[in-house]
């Protein structure tokens, strides 16, 4: 669901109401699922290395689930999202989710201004990698450099990021459920931006195990009904992924691993 009429060909790109999300009936006989990169390039480089690695091992389907936050942060996330859009893994399917750091640039982008709140988590370093060392006095100078310098499929890949993937048994999102809420009616504002804290106690289990980023631990956390693959990539230089074989078997992979 996308585009206003009589907004600029810049904004139509961006402007949209809810995310899509993704169910299939099968699942791959792996899945790789990879925590918050936040423009970690060079950690990104390495551990989808040894991903490509550990699948030429396996037979039958393989997939790579991003969790999302692929900006901010770090130093380098112009050249993340560009990897992501223009290089296929090897034999493989890779899929992105959005995390609440792309919905927060893409709102900056549809209103650019000096005090926006992306500014102060991670926005600062996102706009110098793309060429913005220091922000305009004026707004209209920041809207301005703003659209310049971001390149139009970089919006329109953040735009179309899906917020929830599922197959038996797994659910892939940024940030987690709410729980007693039927997948299908899970809020994007939810997929993206809760907490643990928030979720709630379920008051039956949930059918199927929760796999996110987000909120970030000092080690792959299995907890309950959900996995929370998000290591603080930016703060500690590792970057972490689970690999979920079709049988139930969990494997913690990370950048710093030998």
């Amino acid at each position: 669901m996308k585009s206003i009429l009589r907004l600029s060909p810049f904004l139509q790109i961006i402007w949209f109401h809810m995310r899509q999300k993704l169910f299939f009936s099968e699942r791959p006989e792996v899945i790789y699922a990879v925590g918050d990169v936040h423009g970690c390039l060079d950690l990104l480089h390495i551990l989808q290395d040894k991903i490509q690695a550990d699948a030429a091992q396996e037979t039958g389907a393989k997939w790579i689930v991003m969790l999302g936050d692929y900006v901010d942060r770090g130093p380098k996330s112009s050249a993340v999202l560009e990897e992501l859009i223009t290089t296929k893994p090897n034999g493989m399917l890779r899929f992105c989710l959005a995390g609440n750091h792309e919905e927060s640039m893409l709102d900056f982008i549809r209103n650019p201004h000096r005090d926006h709140r992306w500014l102060e988590f991670g926005g600062i370093e996102t706009l110098q990698s793309y060429g913005i060392p220091w922000l305009p006095d004026d707004n209209r100078q920041l809207r301005a450099a703003v659209q310049q310098a971001i390149p139009p499929h970089h919006i329109a890949f953040a735009a179309s990021l899906p917020s929830l993937i599922a197959v038996p048994g797994l659910c892939f999102v940024h940030a987690g459920l709410l729980n007693d809420v039927p997948i299908e009616q899970q809020e994007d504002k939810n997929l993206l931006w809760i907490r643990p804290s928030q979720q709630g106690a379920p008051s039956v289990p949930n059918p199927f195990l929760t796999v996110h980023g987000h909120t970030p631990v000092r080690n792959v956390a299995m907890v309950e009904n959900r996995v929370n693959v998000d290591t603080g990539a930016f703060m500690t230089r590792r970057l972490s992924a689970v690999k979920i074989k079709s049988d139930g078997e969990i494997t913690v992979m990370t950048s710093d691993s030998r």
